[in-house]
């Protein structure tokens, strides 16, 4: 790792994009990621790759489609209405089985809504970012440095399942600033092999086989559709059994489970370490991976010891407290901190219901 640098969250994982190997980036300005863009725009052309601003988002979209179709690690970010409008260029993506990250940095909604940030995509995110019931691995950092980590690990995870992988993060994390390690970037070398290793990419025939990127790598061209969305289900399904990703704080004794994600979850941690100050044995349950979401965790709970979990969100009304809800099926009681439409989520409410449960 190199030393640690001060960032803004846009530009640290702007910049993580690139030493991962990505070398296409289209865009759109939207706030609140408008520096995402901006990086990329002064970066791309000292690393030899390709920056383009799209006349849309749609556009934008679609050209990093088409730059992942060609073999190259591409990327595309956007703010919630602007994900939106990408959704169905996102659903091609996954229907030709394409390697590409996708970042959104969450805003209050729904429509337009507000600039600041929110945790109001989760749906949208983990269960239709686009038509067809396709499924994406789905990776929510709290902090800058796991976003960075984060960012590098979708370029892997997206080109392992050859499937686009998308970034949950928020306003918050993409404006704050904190120092973060950068990765060391992948030789030129190394990204020209992972390249040459897509030999399904649609990179010219040049008097060799023609190429066909309509169904994924590795998939029969002649497969029906039913065939190839069989061969999809199969993998969402591994990914359940070996893709789970969840950090699990104090659960050992605990009595009160407090469960978030992204920076509901860091503001979620520093909440149990002081209800733990005040004698309340509260522990925490984050996925790190919201999609597939880590059911196994919550199922294993000690249910005859908890008095009760609180789910915090930046979700009004709350998103994704429906998953754990449907995994924990009416065993223990359920208390909520939430905030929306651009308010950050206070801790003194997560602790305040917290106590509500002892109380109980």
């Amino acid at each position: 790792m190199a030393d640690r640098v001060f960032m803004k969250g846009s530009e640290a994982i702007a910049e993580a994009a690139v030493r991962a190997g990505c070398r296409f980036f289209a865009g759109y300005p939207i706030t609140p990621q408008n520096e995402v863009p901006e990086y990329f725009a002064r970066r791309m052309p000292q690393v030899g790759g390709v920056f383009l601003q799209g006349e849309s988002e749609v556009a934008s979209a679609n050209m990093t489609y088409g730059a992942a179709a060609a073999g190259v690690r591409a990327m595309t970010s956007s703010s919630s209405c602007g994900i939106s409008l990408k959704s169905e260029a996102i659903s091609w993506m996954a229907g030709a089985r394409l390697p590409v990250v996708i970042a959104n940095f969450q805003r209050g909604g729904p429509g337009i809504g507000t600039i600041q940030p929110s945790q109001q995509d989760y749906f949208q995110a983990t269960k239709a970012s686009g038509n067809g019931g396709f499924e994406m691995l789905v990776l929510s950092p709290s902090t800058l440095q796991e976003a960075v980590d984060m960012t590098a690990e979708a370029f892997e995870l997206a080109d392992r399942y050859s499937n686009p992988v998308l970034l949950l993060l928020d306003g918050f994390t993409g404006t704050m600033m904190e120092p973060v390690s950068l990765p060391e970037p992948l030789s030129e070398e190394r990204i020209a092999a992972i390249r040459a290793s897509k030999t399904w990419a649609a990179t010219g025939k040049r008097g060799g086989a023609q190429h066909k990127v309509m169904c994924g790598p590795g998939l029969d061209t002649r497969l029906s559709q039913q065939a190839m969305n069989r061969e999809a289900a199969a993998m969402y399904a591994k990914w359940r059994e070996e893709e789970c990703d969840c950090e699990e704080f104090m659960l050992e004794d605990a009595e009160v489970v407090v469960t978030a994600y992204g920076i509901s979850g860091r503001i979620a941690k520093s909440a149990v370490k002081l209800l733990r100050a005040e004698g309340i044995r509260a522990g925490l349950i984050r996925p790190r991976r919201v999609h597939p979401f880590p059911a196994k965790v919550y199922d294993s709970l000690d249910f005859s010891r908890i008095r009760g979990i609180v789910c915090a969100e930046m979700s009004i009304p709350a998103q994704f407290a429906t998953d754990v809800e449907a995994v924990v099926h009416g065993r223990t009681a359920f208390a909520y901190a939430l905030s929306s439409g651009g308010d950050i989520l206070d801790r003194s409410e997560i602790m305040e219901a917290a106590r509500g449960l002892m109380r109980d």
